[in-house]
């Protein structure tokens, strides 16, 4: 037994030894413009997989910066690497790639090429964290890099007149991503993925990018939550998509002529649950979607609250607010395969006899006047006028247009209490 143990007591010793050994052997690499090491290129070069390369403060004009050992690279200070409006600043090829407190500024541009301030290419487990990225085509372009973290950077473009733009985050054919807390701002879209799965985008802000907030292209089986969408082109569009997560999730502010909370194109088996919609032209558009539930979500003066095309089905749209809006509900066509149930309409006329807090007769959301509206713009003109509250209230008597078979069976007679909320 002694015998055993001293053994074993050997094997420990030689597994420490080893371990420290290893840590004497990791070096950091100081670039400094005053120093030994001026430049961030040469001190890529000189380290080795395990090192670290520190940057001090000050602007480094550089670019086409390439990575291919596993090492840290951190600034100090946020350090600016300035890529002179001509360039690609900094690639990353290798795994286990750690990028933290460095300001990346202007980046090259071009119409056909994805110029980026920092690149990704087919590398697992790279970190990005607390990083300042400024007036840049592409920030973010990470492509065939599963199991990436991009988390606390902030990421500005459209300060310079004149500039091109591209997507902030942009993730191409990846898995497992976590893209945490980061704020976007200026550039084309906010989020893009397009073949990406099974990734969390969680508590970011993507506020005043031109076209979309967050856009999803054939990226099933993702989940976002908690981000705010604000002031965009439009919130959120999700296309070609399947079992796609959308929870407690602020739309607000997304105004124009074709501009939404959420665009749902061609996408199936879904949740969009526990969301605030406040002012925006549309909450949500649905067109050729499938099997969503949509519950638990407060849609507070929009233009239209829910559009839903003809070819949408089998939508479940439940315990929702529904206050304020213009228009709760519009469609072109019958709808019948969509259930709506238990949900509040401040719309609601009618009476609760036995007070069990579902009102006795069922409403109709979708308006005559949503109807004149969805085949003739023009008659807006007519908004709040007389003619169309008596033909509202005439087609709630005897409707004649609007789809007698969307109703909703239990209308709650008091706002919903979403306690989280």
């Amino acid at each position: 037994m002694g015998r055993v143990s001293k053994k074993l007591g050997r094997y420990i010793l030689l597994l420490l030894f080893i371990f420290s050994a290893s840590g004497l052997l990791a070096k950091t690499w100081v670039v400094n413009p005053k120093g030994t090491i001026k430049t961030i290129k040469e001190a890529v070069d000189l380290a080795r997989s395990g090192d670290t390369v520190m940057i001090k403060p000050g602007i480094y004009k550089e670019h086409d910066i390439i990575i291919t050992k596993a090492i840290f690279l951190k600034g100090q200070n946020f350090p600016v690497i300035d890529g002179q409006n001509a360039h690609q600043i900094l690639t990353v090829e290798s795994d286990n790639v750690i990028i933290e407190g460095i300001e990346f500024r202007n980046s090259g541009s071009s119409s056909y090429l994805d110029i980026s301030a920092l690149k990704i290419s087919k590398s697992r487990n790279v970190t990005v964290r607390s990083n300042r990225f400024k007036d840049n085509f592409f920030a973010i372009h990470s492509m065939e890099s599963p199991n990436g973290t991009l988390i606390g950077n902030e990421i500005l473009s459209g300060g310079r007149k004149g500039m091109k733009f591209a997507n902030g985050i942009h993730c191409w054919k990846t898995s497992n991503m976590r893209i945490v807390n980061n704020t976007i701002s200026g550039h084309r879209d906010g989020i893009y993925l397009e073949f990406v799965t099974h990734s969390i985008i969680k508590d970011n802000k993507s506020i005043g990018n031109k076209r979309y907030g967050l856009h999803f292209m054939f990226s099933h089986d993702n989940t976002y939550t908690h981000n705010r969408l604000s002031k965009n082109g439009a919130g959120v569009a999700v296309m070609y998509s399947n079992r796609v997560v959308m929870r407690q999730n602020i739309f607000s502010e997304n105004w124009g002529n074709a501009a939404y909370g959420i665009l749902l194109k061609e996408i199936n088996d879904s949740i969009i649950e526990d969301n605030r919609f406040e002012r925006n032209t549309t909450a949500i558009f649905a067109e050729s979607t499938n099997r969503i539930q949509m519950e638990n979500n407060q849609f507070i003066k929009n233009g239209w609250a829910i559009q839903l095309q003809s070819s949408a089905s089998d939508m479940n749209i439940v315990g929702n607010n529904f206050m304020g809006n213009t228009f709760d509900v519009s469609t072109n066509g019958r709808l019948a395969s969509n259930k709506f149930d238990s949900n509040y309409w401040d719309k609601y006329e009618g009476y609760d006899l036995n007070r069990d807090g579902s009102g006795d007769i069922p409403y109709h959301p979708v308006s005559f006047y949503s109807i004149i509206i969805q085949r003739n713009s023009g008659a807006l003109m007519l908004f709040r006028s007389f003619l169309v509250k008596l033909m509202d209230k005439a087609e709630s008597v005897l409707p004649s247009l609007t789809p007698v078979d969307v109703l909703d069976g239990n209308p709650q007679i008091k706002k919903i209490n979403h306690a989280h909320k």
